[in-house]
């Protein structure tokens, strides 16, 4: 029996981890793997206090490095579910472990979200991809494309433009939502081409993708565009699907906290980072719920002892 069982390993579940250690609470870290979106997605991160700049991945390893050097217990799993009797939690993993707890911190952060096209599917790992650290390397010389128009898919195309031959950016909307200083560095790559109101109707390939077919908003035409890659950076969803029967989710599957603990509104469980209501998804903001959260099972748990 844990005290405290933290779910996930990026950048809330981490610092959430730190802080229930330095508390002395007996606590399990469950986590399928370390870095959440950071160690995926960000290519450059330079607003995070203490570095001018530095790389998601070194960022999430250098957070790493400092959660194990905390006496805290880490099982490199997959939650599936968790359920509450009485005043203890149950949390089940894909690999068959049922650990028990007296808290739970919920920080499973969030997942890329789909484009739901004809074809995605298919060719997702031979074509398709959500991860251009993971990937990129995959498509050396050749010409890709981009689908969304935000920060995530002006950096995907920044780190790709070193890679590859020719990136198409397809904006659902009329104009790029990415901020100027991240649209700026890209135009000066030379490699990259915008396509605004362009709405992704298929992707198709034989064994890889070798086209998309993409419809002008405006003018209704259907256009076909040779590429042998897709980036898919559409925005996030939150990772809770293990957690859809405990009626804590709002009509977007976040979770639904009280701000200044981050409590949901069954007792002893908390949720932190990503996967919870708000607007601002931040690395920073992450860490500082995370925080709070392991602070807020601190004291839980020591109401329940008195």
């Amino acid at each position: 029996m844990y005290e405290l069982i933290i779910i996930g390993g990026g950048p809330a579940g981490i610092t959430a981890g730190i802080y229930a250690a330095r508390q002395k609470l007996n606590t399990l870290l469950v986590t399928k793997d370390f870095g959440g979106q950071i160690a995926k997605k960000a290519v450059t991160i330079e607003n995070f206090p203490g570095f001018e700049e530095i790389s998601g991945m070194d960022l999430i390893q250098k957070l790493e490095s400092h959660l194990k050097k905390q006496e805290i217990n880490i099982e490199r799993k997959e939650v599936i579910k968790i359920e509450k009797v009485e005043d203890t939690f149950f949390v089940y993993t894909k690999e068959n472990d049922k650990f028990e707890a007296k808290a739970v911190v919920i920080a499973s952060g969030a997942d890329p979200r789909p484009l739901e096209v004809t074809g995605e599917k298919e060719f997702i790992g031979k074509g398709v991809s959500y991860c251009s650290i993971c990937d990129g390397p995959i498509f050396s010389g050749k010409d890709i494309a981009i689908i969304g128009g935000g920060n995530s898919a002006f950096e995907t195309a920044l780190f790709l433009s070193n890679i590859v031959n020719k990136i198409y950016i397809l904006e659902y909307g009329s104009e790029a939502r990415a901020d100027k200083e991240n649209q700026e560095a890209v135009e000066k790559t030379g490699r990259a081409e915008i396509i605004t109101m362009a709405a992704l109707k298929e992707i198709r390939g034989d064994k890889f993708v070798n086209s998309i077919v993409y419809q002008n908003r405006e003018t209704k035409e259907e256009k076909i565009l040779p590429v042998e890659g897709v980036f898919v950076q559409i925005g996030l969803q939150p990772a809770t699907s293990f957690v859809k029967g405990l009626n804590i989710l709002n009509d977007r599957d976040e979770v639904e906290i009280e701000a200044e603990t981050c409590q949901t509104k069954i007792l002893g469980l908390f949720a932190a980072g990503d996967v919870n209501i708000g607007q601002f998804k931040q690395i920073i903001t992450a860490c500082g719920e995370g925080a709070k959260s392991a602070l807020a099972a601190f004291n839980y748990l020591k109401k329940l002892e008195r």
